[in-house]
């Protein structure tokens, strides 16, 4: 395990001591924004466009900001971009120190509102039950926000809970997983697949497979290393890997309820009876969160039946 003493803001004390002493080197808060931008999209043009610059401009911050540190901080080829050991440590803390800081700097709002990040397919009947006993009992406000990345916001502190499927596993986060949901397999109504009305798991492996990469719930790794199925299309949202299987370009795995909920003119849904089961979780920071997270988790499991448990880790 690598020491945060290898890079020079890694020996401060305190997220916000790692702040000063980056500023004190003359680095401004843009270049750090587009670090940030840049890490999370591992993408020049998608980084360029979320924070409003033309590409070279993002490029020559980046530069910038390392000639400043004295680190090479990301490792660049011509068709991705990867943190180096050193902008692993910058990232891990700048993600915890950047949200903090802008949300001082915020006009402060007196609405008090609990924050409900999901990624897509926000489930409905359990949930609409629970945010209004939530909000009927504590007073307080609850705000649904959709955010197309991996952990929904909560990690970024854009949310204060996020509803996620599939394996989660983050650095400082816990998971309380309230169900499982089974799975079924989308396909253009042009495809051979299309008059079926349902699939063994271990079949799927024949054809070509359309991924969401960011928010998605599939993984190659579901299937067996000798026998897997190719990626066609790799999509960064819902709407992207909806269209993509709807072109024929593939099909697609989803939670049933996902599917069902999203009906296209162009696409069929065939059940999987042996399909391995989706976990749906809840996912807020381990420390630091808000006061009323226990409150909604307690309540969620309750709507759903499932049993009141210590959060896992």
């Amino acid at each position: 395990m690598r020491s945060h003493n290898q890079v020079p803001y890694g020996g401060a004390k305190g997220p916000f001591a790692a702040l000063h002493m980056l500023l004190s080197m003359s680095i401004e808060l843009h270049h750090l924004r587009g670090f940030l931008a840049l890490a999370d999209e591992k993408h020049f043009t998608r980084a360029a466009k979320r924070m409003n610059v033309s590409q070279p401009t993002l490029s020559r911050n980046i530069r910038r900001l390392e000639e400043l540190v004295g680190r090479r901080l990301l490792e660049r080829t011509t068709r991705q971009v990867a943190l180096t050991p050193a902008g692993e440590d910058l990232y891990d803390q700048l993600r915890v120190i950047i949200p903090r800081l802008e949300a001082a700097l915020r006009p402060e709002v007196h609405e008090d509102v609990f924050r409900v990040g999901f990624a897509w397919g926000f489930p409905t009947g359990w949930t609409q039950e629970v945010i209004a006993s939530f909000e009927a009992e504590t007073g307080m406000s609850v705000r649904v926000h959709r955010h197309d990345a991996k952990l929904a916001g909560v990690d970024r502190g854009d949310a204060d809970l996020a509803i996620l499927r599939g394996r989660v596993s983050a650095a400082n986060m816990r998971s309380v997983t309230l169900l499982q949901e089974r799975r079924i397999v989308a396909v253009s109504t042009r495809s051979e697949l299309a008059g079926q009305e349902e699939i063994r798991w271990q079949e799927i492996a024949d054809h070509r497979l359309v991924l969401n990469e960011v928010s998605g719930t599939t993984d190659l790794a579901d299937w067996p290393s000798d026998r897997r199925p190719s990626v066609s299309v790799v999509c960064r949202n819902f709407d992207e890997w909806l269209e993509a299987v709807a072109s024929n370009k593939g099909v697609g795995v989803v939670p049933e309820f996902v599917g069902r909920q999203h009906i296209h003119p162009f696409v069929s849904f065939l059940s999987v009876p042996d399909a391995p089961r989706v976990p749906l979780n809840l996912v807020f920071p381990q420390q630091g969160g808000h006061p009323l997270i226990r409150r909604f988790v307690a309540m969620a499991q309750a709507a759903v039946g499932a049993p009141s448990t210590v959060c896992e880790d």
